[in-house]
């Protein structure tokens, strides 16, 4: 357990020392850009808000995608946990009905507190008298669709480590479009007409893939959490089950 809590607290400082590092860089961005501007003439200087500002709906809506999966995140680190989903007292409780071998009890204590391992127990237990094929055929069918649940939980953050660098490109292309068509029009542009557009191009690169790179970190580390406790829940849930297995 302090492990695993070791882990989560080494994940959460990593996350927090890529955001800092990337608002560092935007600050860096904006400040740098000031400079250039004054030197030229005088001009107020960008914030971190003007420089994010210029990312446009693109940049915003990557923005939302890294608070979605600020909250995944959170809740992930809450509901997966051995903890959870394989509770120590339940889990007690349940070895002590089948070493007493009430197993309608043992059924009764699954039932009355559901997660995987409850569901997988419960499943094969509920066939206790058709045989243990029959109940290793229920345990498997059981433990499939709550692994396929918890997998299909942890993919919502793959998915946004996935669309926010595509978000990104999608910004700097239109930044480029934008910039063209400027130049399109207008024989001699000025640097600072097309200021704007490409700025609009770095920015959302930068947002896509300042968030999709923490939030791939976070999906593998959930990824391997999950399979760890499938792994974990399919050997005790066999080796309870093991005592009805026929001697050949």
């Amino acid at each position: 357990m302090h492990r695993i809590y070791g882990r989560l607290r080494v994940w959460v400082v990593v996350l927090a020392v890529v955001l800092l590092l990337g608002a560092g860089s935007l600050v860096l961005a904006a400040d740098a850009g000031a400079d250039r501007a004054g030197a030229v003439e005088v001009a107020e200087p960008k914030t971190l808000l003007d420089t994010i500002n210029s990312g446009g709906l693109v940049g915003y809506i990557i923005i939302f995608l890294s608070v979605v999966a600020i909250a995944l995140t959170i809740e992930h680190l809450m509901t997966i946990r051995r903890s959870i989903i394989m509770p120590p007292d339940v889990l007690a409780e349940v070895e002590e009905c089948f070493e007493k071998e009430k197993y309608d009890e043992a059924i009764a204590a699954c039932e009355g507190q559901p997660t995987f391992f409850t569901n997988v127990l419960a499943a094969g237990l509920a066939r206790v008298n058709a045989g243990y094929k029959q109940m290793e055929e229920a345990m498997a069918e059981a433990g499939e669709e709550a692994a396929t649940g918890l997998q299909q939980k942890t993919s919502y953050l793959a998915l946004i480590a996935n669309i926010a660098p595509m978000l990104g490109l999608l910004g700097t292309v239109q930044g480029m479009i934008s910039a063209f068509n400027k130049i399109a029009v207008s024989t001699a542009p000025k640097p600072a007409e097309l200021a704007d557009s490409i700025q609009l191009a770095l920015v959302t690169t930068f947002l896509g893939l300042f968030v999709a790179i923490p939030v791939m970190c976070v999906h593998h580390f959930f990824k391997n959490k999950v399979q760890k406790i499938i792994l974990e829940v399919g050997a005790i849930s066999g080796e309870l089950m093991a005592r009805f297995r026929p001697v050949e």
